[in-house]
């Protein structure tokens, strides 16, 4: 099913100077800014509050699970759109969207409440995320984008950092509570608003667009069946279920009739030429893979140092910088290598093996472990991602034409995304199935007897110093069990990154028209 509308297309190039990318570029930055700064900074406050909401592991899981279930299904939407609507318009509606998402969150009153706030949010940070990658790789070229592209992945660890110990310090101050968490992001938005009026200036010519509801409807049912399907497994169902089998069923069904319908639509969301061409397919597939790595490592490393080790959230902040230190260093350094060499592979296999040791490191990892153990792997893995994760978008930005960027950018985005909901989600149920095994044997074990420990959320300092012991120990042994969990997947991304073949970054946006050109 389609649907007519006024568009506008871009008509071919125009060359800007370098002070012109330079103005846009700053709202671009405000604007990326504000979405990741929103979202870490729930990070360190996601304790307190589920514990003020007298909730449990799995409301933990799904506030962060509903932001990535919404940004994960409407980025190819946005990234589509952005092939035929005006790009400036677009992320401006992106902006606005995520400002009420953001303030709904700070009102809620209960879970639910804020759940489905955080969904919007994440529509808006959908766009947010598509669209600055197609911006920016319609603006500047592969080979230049390198430079570009480092910046961006700075500033994106500087947003990563920020946010959790703004965060922390948030929740600590008692006079302000967490919910300015969600407050504090909206004046960066509003900001970002106006420097974009001023400075994004992309030339459109008239045209019409189709918008692909049936592709759109059937992905995101897909999407949303399987990871509701891994949120629950293992707690509320066996893995080995017939409610495992009707999900993943569903989810199947949904992802063939995705398929039927983005064969016979004019403006498919994903189109599926896309697929065909093996620098993409393996690009997205180790998108997939490397998602689970980085959300694993935001979400669960600063649970583990509030819960297991008993730290504040301002201090959980400060103690995770490390990964994030080493992914702004990564993607600074790696932008301008690639920039003044045009190599990139070389840095997408250090990146992920980078992962995997880090990973690894990280799965060693206990109550007791000593922080100058932790902080090498935590390093190790944000130098990896920030090797890896803006050099794979642009793998695939340099083997499609102009007019395809949207497209095939969302999709790298749209797999990193699901990868990283999916092992949220997956993680989350198993981390609190370990943790409810591993404080039911530990409080036995000690002869202890504590209502609501399993998995039930709560401040340390709340506990008495028995049940405290055991539940930290468990928290601490569930996150190492957690990161062992992901080294596989790592060694499958190192695979799959070797057989990408690197192909010459170009040094112009002129492509041909023809997706199957010899470009690819």
């Amino acid at each position: 099913m389609t649907v007519e509308v006024d568009a506008t297309v871009r008509a071919g190039t125009v060359p800007m100077t370098r002070a012109q990318i330079g103005q846009a570029m700053s709202g671009l930055y405000i604007s990326i800014f504000v979405a990741i700064l929103s979202s870490t900074i729930v990070t360190n406050a996601l304790p307190t509050i589920v514990a003020d909401l007298h909730a449990g592991q799995s409301v933990y899981t799904w506030v962060i699970t509903a932001t990535l279930l919404a940004t994960t299904v409407s980025s190819p939407i946005w990234g589509k759109l952005a092939d035929l609507l005006s790009k400036k318009l677009l992320i401006q509606i992106s902006l606005i969207i995520f400002t009420v998402g953001s303030v709904l969150s700070g009102l809620a009153s209960d879970a639910g409440l804020l759940i489905a706030a955080r969904a919007v949010q994440g529509i808006g940070a959908g766009g947010l995320l598509a669209l600055i990658q197609v911006i920016i790789a319609t603006m500047i070229s592969p080979r230049e984008r390198g430079r570009y592209n480092g910046y961006f992945g700075a500033l994106l660890a500087v947003a990563t950092s920020a946010g959790p110990l703004i965060g922390g310090f948030i929740v600590d101050t008692e006079w302000l509570g967490w919910r300015w968490c969600f407050f504090v992001g909206v004046p960066f938005a509003v900001a970002a608003l106006i420097v974009l009026q001023k400075t994004l200036n992309l030339p459109a010519a008239k045209g019409s667009v189709r918008i692909d509801w049936a592709g759109a409807a059937s992905l995101t049912a897909a999407a949303s069946l399987l990871l509701v399907w891994v949120t629950f497994a293992g707690d509320g169902y066996a893995w080995l279920s017939w409610q495992s089998a009707a999900f993943v069923g569903g989810a199947l069904l949904f992802s063939l009739a995705f398929v039927v319908a983005e064969r016979h639509a004019k403006d498919p969301v994903l189109p599926l030429w896309l697929f065909r061409t093996r620098t993409v397919v393996l690009a997205i597939v180790a998108s997939l893979v490397i998602g689970v790595a980085i959300y694993a490592g935001s979400t669960y490393l600063s649970q583990y140092f509030q819960l297991s080790e008993g730290r504040t959230a301002t201090l959980a902040g400060v103690l995770s910088l490390p990964l994030v230190l080493g992914l702004a260093l990564a993607s600074t350094v790696g932008g301008r290598i690639v920039t003044a060499t045009g190599r990139w592979k070389p840095l997408l296999l250090a990146g992920t093996l980078l992962i995997a040791a880090g990973l690894a490191l990280l799965g060693l990892t206990r109550h007791d472990t000593p922080y100058w153990r932790l902080a090498p792997a935590m390093g190790l893995l944000g130098i990896g991602l920030g090797a890896t994760l803006q050099n794979l978008v642009l793998a695939v930005q340099n083997q499609v034409n102009l007019r395809e960027l949207g497209a095939a950018s969302s999709a790298v985005s749209f797999f990193r995304t699901l990868g990283g909901t999916i092992g949220v989600s997956a993680l989350g149920a198993m981390l609190a199935g370990r943790v409810s095994r591993l404080t039911a044997d530990g409080l036995a074990g000690a002869g202890v007897q504590a209502g609501g420990g399993g998995s039930s959320i709560s401040r340390p300092a709340e506990l008495s110093a028995p049940v405290r012991a055991v539940i930290e120990d468990a928290y601490g042994h569930a996150t190492g069990d957690l990161f062992l969990y992901t080294v596989p997947l790592a060694l499958v991304a190192i695979a799959i990154v070797f057989f990408i073949r690197e192909v010459p970054l170009r040094t112009s946006n002129a492509v041909g028209d023809d997706p199957e050109d010899g470009s690819r």
